[in-house]
């Protein structure tokens, strides 16, 4: 072989070690990118779950439990988020720094743990963190509190105003709008408060979900500061507005919001498309895309749910209805 041969046939092996080579590279690189994904290497965003107090007696306002479970399922669904759930208001402030949205799900009213934060938190929302709040979390005192409200989550329970009864819903559609990717018929009894006092302030307010509550939701209730009063009377009783029981708000410095007036009992997380429209709607304000089929998750049983709570199950209770509840509200 020629000298100028050797250097073609040497040049020529050469080239194809490096291409090797820069596959092999790329290749590996590859699978250790997706294997941080799945690990959790790459979470990009923190949602900070504030849970407050158990209140209510065994499965009903297990906030910390609930956290706990929404965190989890979060979690699970691999998108790239981690999750830190604490109880009651933080010390230290500094927590707030880093985190993409903020959950609170806890009692409300001249309780709410946020009462004595107000100004220090006003300036995590200046930030455009996003805001979400659940239950009774979505219920302050009218004046500094309401308002703020208003302008951090365009909507709140406002007392004489909002009224708080049980009943079922039958939700089936939805807005063209992130938080109902996948979501399904949401047909289940819960605290569903309505009537809820909503901002004309700046802002996009999307109602997610609405329905018309029944009308003996307020016929067999007398007038009171959370009961009943002659304003929501009005609207349901004699015009039929149909009203909402969550709602997103995209706030006029970019953060986004998410009030949910459901989550009484904790056994209604285990629905599927209960659980969904919420994780989905935290996700959305931690400004984080919501998969077109939204968050996918394992399916939970009315023994698994008991395991998120703190107190031992009471010797006569019974889960058996609970779960016969969840098997028909998951067929939906």
């Amino acid at each position: 072989m020629s000298l100028v041969n050797q250097i073609m046939f040497t040049s020529r092996l050469l080239l194809t070690f490096y291409f090797l080579i820069t596959i092999l590279f790329y290749s590996c690189a590859h699978t250790n990118n997706e294997s941080n994904m799945q690990a959790g290497v790459y979470e990009e965003h923190h949602i900070l779950f504030i849970a407050g107090k158990a209140s209510h007696g065994f499965g009903e306002h297990e906030h910390l439990a609930g956290s706990k479970l929404l965190a989890a399922t979060i979690e699970e669904g691999n998108i790239g988020i981690r999750t830190t759930v604490i109880s009651n208001w933080p010390e230290d402030d500094s927590i707030f720094d880093n985190v993409d949205s903020v959950v609170i799900y806890s009692d409300g009213g001249p309780g709410h743990p946020i009462m004595d934060h107000l100004e220090s938190f006003e300036e995590v929302m200046d930030r455009g963190v996003g805001f979400v709040t659940l239950h009774y979390a979505v219920v302050v005192p009218p004046g500094e509190a309401g308002d703020l409200f208003l302008e951090w989550q365009g909507g709140y329970f406002e007392t004489h105003w909002s009224v708080n009864p049980f009943w079922t819903t039958k939700i089936t559609g939805y807005p063209d709008h992130p938080i109902s990717n996948g979501v399904g018929e949401i047909s289940i009894r819960d605290e569903w408060y309505f009537h809820m006092r909503f901002s004309e302030n700046d802002g996009e307010l999307t109602p997610i979900l609405t329905d018309l509550p029944p009308e003996e939701t307020l016929t067999t209730r007398d007038d009171g500061p959370y009961s009943n009063n002659p304003y929501v009377r009005e609207a349901v009783l004699e015009n039929k507005e149909e009203q909402h029981m969550a709602w997103a708000y995209e706030r006029s410095n970019g953060g986004r919001s998410f009030g949910f007036t459901g989550g009484h009992y904790h056994w209604n997380w285990g629905v599927e498309n209960f659980r969904r429209v919420v994780v989905n709607a935290i996700v959305w304000s931690a400004g984080v895309e919501v998969p077109p089929e939204g968050l996918q998750f394992s399916p939970i049983d009315v023994l698994e749910l008991a395991e998120f709570i703190d107190d031992p199950n009471p010797e006569d209770w019974n889960p058996q209805p609970i779960q016969d509840m969840l098997d028909e509200a998951n067929q939906y």
